[in-house]
């Protein structure tokens, strides 16, 4: 999920994501996922304030402008404390 750059720090995200989490548990899903640039530490923070946890890093997962990229992989079960 992006948030345009004006938008950003102004709670849209957050909106956003808890909207989606209750959707997917209405819709019956036991798991979100979720794949995140590991330097980015406001979307980091904001997915682990909703339940989500880091559970690994896929090296080199895609190239943007021609670099290639890890991303840090956050999963939330649905409920929050459904025990895996």
């Amino acid at each position: 999920m992006y948030v345009a750059r004006a938008w950003r720090g102004r709670g849209a995200g957050r909106m956003a994501t808890e909207a989606l989490i209750e959707s997917a548990e209405q819709a019956g899903y036991w798991k979100l996922v979720s794949r995140i640039f590991p330097e980015n530490r406001a979307s980091r923070r904001l997915i682990q304030s909703l339940g989500f946890r880091e559970v690994g890093t896929y090296e080199k997962h895609g190239k943007l402008e021609g670099v290639w990229r890890d991303v840090i992989i956050a999963e939330r079960l649905i409920p929050a404390n459904l025990t895996p």
